[in-house]
């Protein structure tokens, strides 16, 4: 271990970019925690710490972040170190199963729903309503945002709808009011151009995944009128920690499929074909 990293014995349930479990030990100069405590650590495991986007408060951009399950070894083993600054406390009321989503899905979703500019009482479309929509509808709900769902799928509709939903409909079926934003978690560049369509003049379009598929020539009268399409990347230690507060003052509850370890390719071929309500979560 180096300075202010703790080595954390995983609870039983983990994903692979998003641990929860228990300080075993801390290393030379961790003093944040101490062992036994139950901590969570995210997809963002580190960042430099020193450059213009880490000085600025946008350590989310920083080139030289590294990430727990892609550039780092994720959850598949009994162990994990990470360094403390970037661990989080987690909320006493979520067991383990039902907390891991918030750690990547939860957080990336809070961001997505902070910088499409939505305000308490407004009006929200969600494209794509898996692990981030169904945890993000619960904190625009807290907010008293009306949402509009939008998926391909009818469970997932469903789910929408019984999570406090106004109205739920197809992937490109327009809602029936213009409304203040729009979130898109589904990889498909073409949903950009019907979450324009739904949208108020100078509402935001919010792109929280990764990555997506190409998306086709915008007609600029749907921009026109200071409608706004942003990418959002990653996460800050802020995002995290104000969600993680957010989720235990509602309480958020996740919808979890569990999968034991040695089904981890059941688990991503599930996930693949769409198929999970809520969020996968493996057992160790």
């Amino acid at each position: 271990m180096v300075e202010g990293e703790l080595p954390v014995r995983k609870s039983p349930v983990v994903p692979g970019h998003q641990v929860v479990g228990v300080v075993e030990e801390t290393g030379p100069g961790a003093s944040r925690f101490r062992a036994g405590v139950r901590v969570g650590v995210p997809w963002l495991h580190q960042t430099c710490g020193v450059c213009a986007y880490c000085r600025s408060g946008r350590e989310n951009l920083c080139e030289r972040a590294v990430f727990t399950g892609w550039m780092v070894d994720g959850g598949y083993a009994e162990y994990v170190v990470a360094p403390e600054d970037f661990v989080y406390v987690l909320p006493e009321g979520l067991g383990d199963l039902h907390v891991a989503p918030l750690l990547c899905a939860g957080i990336i979703g809070f961001r997505t729903l902070r910088l499409s500019g939505v305000e308490p009482g407004g009006s929200l479309a969600i494209y794509g309503f898996g692990a981030a929509a169904h945890v993000t509808i619960q904190v625009a709900r807290h907010w008293k945002i009306a949402v509009y769902a939008c998926s391909r799928e009818e469970r997932h509709r469903q789910l929408a709808l019984d999570l406090g939903a106004v109205w739920a409909g197809g992937s490109f079926d327009e809602p029936p009011v213009k409304l203040d934003a729009a979130l898109i978690f589904a990889p498909a560049g073409e949903l950009v151009v019907a979450a324009l369509r739904a949208l108020k003049r100078g509402g935001t379009v919010a792109i929280g995944g990764i990555h997506m598929s190409p998306i086709p020539p915008i007609d600029y009268n749907l921009l026109y009128h200071e409608r706004v399409v942003r990418s959002v990347a990653n996460n800050t230690r802020r995002d995290g920690e104000d969600f993680l507060r957010v989720a235990a003052e509602i309480p958020i509850r996740t919808e979890v499929s569990e999968f034991a370890l040695q089904d981890a390719n059941q688990a991503l071929n599930t996930l693949k074909n769409d198929a999970i309500r809520g969020a996968a979560v493996l057992r160790v």
